[in-house]
């Protein structure tokens, strides 16, 4: 049943579009870069292999991870403050909820039913950084936390966005060699490689260090993970959803390790001069779309004003432009905001 979870999923319109939303990099600024679409592919590999030395259900952690950016809108994060702001006073706006109404409602493809009929499982999963404790997500406030492979997705994503956000970063040229090689993770590789490797191309030496800083996170992730289901002795799905502490995790150590890379990351590369004007167009894109379609609600295709009667206007254009692609909402914004753009 989780395969065709999976299946439902990868043949769904949100997830092909994945393929032209911002990862951290502005959609043209190379081929080579990540898009939401290659994260999903990467965070669905970490999990599934994960799961596979866990002995858990790998079929349901790849779904989990496949689908868990179906809710974000273009350009990355600074779209998802862009919304949240713009719908402050209407319910605001969260990738992980906005992807449960995409799987539950936005998606058409059958005649039976709205979305996409997922299992309960796989939609726990979708949800689990969603903790408004006044609309809890179908009964998960019952629970302290979700499944065993709904953790080890929301792992396996953090350790694909720090690794490859390293590997892009690097390769961009927007972080500094030399202050990354100050970080404990990289360090250790490098020294190791140079001591096995003399002269070793830097591009090789650069793959050969990102892969095994992924391998280290998986292991340390895996041997904590099962020493703390040993110690709290879980025996169920239920044993780990109810249990006082998250059961999925890194040791000390390692969480230390990955916070430094976080916060070089965030001090460097989020907060980028590059970075941050792309998001200052972003915004003025996103904002200008929203307010243009709030005026004049006759400015949204036909469809979106049939759709979703019993949805305020408000929230349907949140679902539009959430779902479209960053050179679609450039398009639009271009089409909307310059007298010469033919529509």
């Amino acid at each position: 049943r989780f395969q065709r979870d999976r299946d439902r999923v990868i043949h769904s319109s949100a997830f092909r579009r994945l393929e032209y939303k911002t990862q951290v990099f502005v959609y043209h600024e190379g081929d080579y870069y990540r898009t939401r679409l290659t994260h999903s592919m990467e965070v669905a590999q970490i999990a599934r292999s994960i799961c596979k030395s866990m002995q858990l259900n790998e079929d349901l952690a790849e779904s989990i991870a496949l689908s868990h950016d179906l809710g974000h809108p273009p350009f990355g994060h600074t779209g998802q403050k862009i919304l949240n702001g713009l719908l402050k006073n209407h319910g605001g706006f969260e990738h992980n909820k906005q992807g449960l109404r995409v799987v539950r409602l936005l998606e058409k493809r059958y005649p039976e039913f709205s979305g996409l009929n997922l299992t309960w499982e796989l939609q726990e999963g979708i949800s689990k950084h969603s903790t408004d404790p006044e609309n809890p997500i179908m009964g998960v406030k019952d629970y302290n936390f979700p499944s065993l492979e709904a953790q080890v997705a929301d792992c396996a994503d953090g350790i694909a966005y720090n690794a490859h956000d390293l590997d892009d970063g690097i390769t961009s040229e927007l972080l500094n060699l030399q202050q990354v090689r100050k970080l404990a993770l990289w360090r250790e590789h490098e020294k190791a490689l140079d001591q096995k490797y003399k002269n070793l191309d830097f591009k090789l030496k650069k793959y050969q260090i990102v892969r095994q800083i992924i391998n280290n996170l998986i292991t340390d992730f895996r041997q904590t993970t099962l020493k703390n289901l040993k110690a709290n002795k879980i025996q169920s799905v239920d044993d780990v959803r109810c249990a006082k502490k998250r059961m999925a995790g890194f040791s000390a150590l390692m969480s230390e390790k990955n916070g430094e890379l976080k916060k070089f990351l965030h001090q460097n590369l989020y907060n980028h001069r590059k970075v941050k004007r792309m998001e200052f167009k972003s915004e003025m894109c996103l904002t200008g779309l929203f307010k243009a379609f709030t005026a004049n609600s006759a400015l949204l295709p036909e469809s979106v004003q049939r759709e979703g009667s019993h949805d305020s206007l408000q929230r349907r254009i949140c679902d539009y432009i959430s779902g479209m692609t960053d050179r679609y909402a450039i398009s639009e914004y271009k089409k909307l905001y310059s007298p010469g753009e033919k529509d």
